[in-house]
Parts: C-alpha cells; sequence; structure tokens
C-alpha cells in the first residue's frame, strides 16, 4: 500500500539536511545491510542527534513509497515534542500539581488522538510515551484528537522505565491502569502528584512498568466483554483524578 504523506520523506541526502534544518523526524527506516558513504554520514547525524531508526527490509520501505528512496525512508513530525525532564521541574516551580498520563505501547493514531483531546479536555500537564512502540502522531492522530495535540505538551523517551523511574523520585505517584489486581481504581488517593499509566489493549501495561508503580488500578467489569477500547479507558481513569481533585477543594 502506498502512502500520500506530506511528512513523507526519502533519501539519505534529503533526511540530513532535514535533520540540518531542525526538523524533528518521527519514524525513520533504513534499508538492512545499506552501507555507503551517505548512510555512514546519515548514521552519525543520527547519533549526534538522538534520533532513533529501525533497519527494515526493503520490502517495507517499497511498500511505504515507490519512489527512489535510496534505502531510507522518514516521517517527519506533526508536532514538537517536549522534554520531561525539563518539564515536570518546571510544573513544581509553577505550584502545579503534575497530572501525567502515559501510554506504553498504544500503537492506534486514533486511539492516540482521542486519549489527547481526553487529556487537554481534562487539563492533563502532558503526554509521556516511548519512542519505539508508540503511535505516530500523523494527519489522523491530529484529527481525532480535534486539534489536543497541538496543545499538550507531547513527551516521546527512549527508556520509558527510566522516564516514569524519573517521574517517581520526583515525587509523582505512579498508578497502573490494569486487570492484574483486585484494587478498583477509585480506591486510590489521586489528588497528589499522579501519572496514570495506560497499556495496549493486547498486552496491557508491560511488567517491567507494573514491577514499579506505586499502585495497580482496575477498572470494574460487569458485561461479557472483558475489557474496555483504550481510549475510553484512559476517559474514565483520567476523569477519576479530575473528580476527586474538584472535590479535595
Amino acid at each position: 500500500m502506498k502512502l500520500k504523506n506530506p511528512n513523507l520523506i526519502y533519501g539519505s541526502r534529503v533526511v540530513i539536511e532535514a535533520i540540518d534544518a531542525g526538523k524533528e523526524i518521527d519514524k525513520l527506516f533504513i534499508q538492512k545491510g545499506l552501507s555507503n558513504e551517505l548512510v555512514s554520514e546519515l548514521r552519525t547525524k543520527l547519533r549526534e542527534n538522538n534520533i532513533p531508526y529501525q533497519l527494515v527490509p526493503v520490502e517495507k520501505l517499497n511498500r511505504i513509497t515507490r519512489k527512489n528512496h535510496q534505502g531510507v525512508v522518514g516521517f517527519l513530525s506533526e508536532i514538537s515534542y517536549q522534554d520531561i525532564y525539563n518539564l515536570v521541574p518546571m510544573l513544581f516551580e509553577q505550584g502545579k500539581n503534575p497530572f501525567i498520563v502515559v501510554l506504553d505501547g498504544v500503537t492506534d493514531v486514533r486511539n492516540m488522538g482521542a486519549i489527547a483531546r481526553t487529556c487537554e479536555c481534562a487539563g492533563v500537564n502532558a503526554i509521556l510515551m516511548p519512542i519505539k512502540g508508540s503511535a505516530q502522531i500523523n494527519a489522523d492522530a491530529i484529527k481525532t484528537s480535534a486539534g489536543a495535540l497541538h496543545k499538550i505538551p507531547v513527551c516521546r523517551v527512549p527508556s520509558l522505565k527510566s522516564a516514569v523511574k524519573y517521574l517517581q523520585e520526583c515525587g509523582i505517584q505512579l498508578v497502573a491502569s490494569t486487570e492484574k489486581t483486585s484494587n478498583l481504581y477509585y480506591n486510590i488517593d489521586l489528588t497528589t502528584p499522579s501519572a496514570i499509566i495506560m497499556g495496549s489493549e493486547e498486552d496491557g501495561v508491560s511488567n517491567d512498568i507494573l514491577r514499579i508503580v506505586d499502585h495497580h488500578a482496575k477498572i470494574p467489569m460487569t458485561g461479557k466483554i472483558g475489557s474496555l477500547n483504550v481510549s475510553v479507558s484512559a476517559g474514565v481513569m483520567i476523569y477519576e483524578v479530575v473528580k476527586q481533585r474538584i472535590l479535595s477543594k
């Protein structure tokens, strides 16, 4: 399937020029086994700018575009990402009660957009997600978010585990939405600085994250279908924080 995307770029030289111009790269694919002087220069630029990339078979690149991609295909970011390690201290300095939503393995762009829309409406301070294994923030995500992805800070990190540990060290409690507990979500005090962690619909929050969180939180299910869409689950969790904080005033 060929993608028609205005943010699609291809060719080593074009990607190098985009990096030099300060453009943010959302996804980058390089053909496996590709080796030449220009690709070596590109990889140096990627290391210097801490830009991740994936090595993929040429067939994947050809499915994205039939143009002369020369083994390199990327997508420019629709938004500017922010640094969670700078954002959190700023929130405390501003006297705010931090409220972060963490997305662990949410890959569907429409779910991403719907969650972002809820976050913006609920006053969430930032969305945090890993660079790899997350939905691409493309035109569909922006549209589904009703523009919220242009309004709310979005932070991407190489290691989600390290980033949430940092939140914990800053005094932000980690609350994972998971079915692997009997603790119901509304029994947790969410009036303090909190990060709500949502996992993928297939696998939920990863075990590495579940092991370090402060609370496991379950949304009760009484129907025959055992789980909610992740964007709906996120809405339930997010507005529990809103409710508790309003009632505590």
